[in-house]
């Protein structure tokens, strides 16, 4: 099966750049969200990020991949499409209702998948009809730059449903890694951990943020600080996941730093509110 019309479910920052590769990859895209200043938005990053790619000489001067680019507050848009992913908000519920109206909406051969980057995707399964095409598909953040695709397989995801992706990502110039369906998966199963440890570096007084991030760039060879990265994922985001991994494999060290939990209370969130553990101009 080779994907030709795809559906993008939440035009944050992730569903923009899905959005993106997957139009500079000449295929049809339908982009959805419930805001559309949030679709405008994303199609004006969009824009400003390709037109950024073709300075530095990553994409032909004459591709123009916005005409396969379609958007729409209705759902319903998305009813012919063979893939459709969800990639909004990291809380289960939202997935849920989201996922159940998928259901309804399209085929029953359409693959729906989720850019989560924790949840289960075999709980998101058990509410479809045919739990065998659900998928995980966790891009990384930037997604224009970042090569990988972290694919994770519930029990009931079907082998030709892994091998529709995995190609696609072949085209979408990604490396598909095929993992499990296990809390946070590997990346962040691995990552999170580091970057809670951080904060509690900082937490304690032991180092500043731009310490602690200068030491793992230049002693570690982490291309980017842990604290930086955080800022960059969402602080909202890496509580949530670290809440997860906690409550799911009841082992302390997923508990989420007490700082990390202040900061997202005070709307702290990193670069997405303009202040984390960095401050960012809007």
């Amino acid at each position: 099966m080779m994907i030709k019309r795809v559906g993008v479910i939440g035009a944050g920052q992730m569903g923009q750049g899905i959005t993106q590769v997957l139009a500079c990859a000449d295929i049809a895209v339908t982009l959805v969200d419930l805001s559309q200043d949030q679709l405008d938005t994303a199609l004006a990053t969009t824009e400003a990020s390709i037109a950024k790619l073709k300075e530095r000489g990553k994409l032909a001067a004459e591709v123009n991949p916005l005409p396969n680019i379609s958007v729409t507050t209705e759902m319903g848009q998305v009813a012919d499409c063979e893939l459709v992913i969800e990639a909004v908000t990291e809380d289960e519920m939202t997935k849920r209702r989201i996922f159940s109206s998928l259901n309804e909406i399209c085929s029953s051969d359409a693959i729906l998948a989720s850019n989560t980057s924790s949840i289960s995707i075999g709980r998101l399964a058990a509410i479809i009809d045919h739990p065998e095409r659900m998928i995980g598909v966790h891009f990384m953040n930037p997604v224009p730059l970042m090569p990988l695709i972290e694919v994770i397989e519930a029990k009931a995801t079907a082998q030709k449903t892994v091998a529709a992706v995995t190609e696609l990502s072949e085209r979408l110039g990604k490396t598909a890694v095929v993992v499990k369906d296990r809390p946070a998966f590997v990346l962040n199963r691995i990552l999170l951990p580091t970057i809670n440890e951080a904060i509690r570096v900082v937490e304690e007084g032991t180092a500043t943020a731009e310490q602690v991030d200068q030491i793992m760039t230049l002693g570690a060879g982490f291309p980017m600080g842990p604290l930086a990265l955080a800022d960059m994922i969402g602080l909202d985001t890496c509580l949530s996941i670290l809440d997860l991994m906690f409550v799911e494999l009841k082992d302390p060290r997923y508990l989420p730093a007490p700082m990390l939990r202040e900061m997202v209370i005070d709307q702290q969130l990193g670069r997405k509110s303009g202040v984390g553990f960095y401050r960012y101009d809007q």
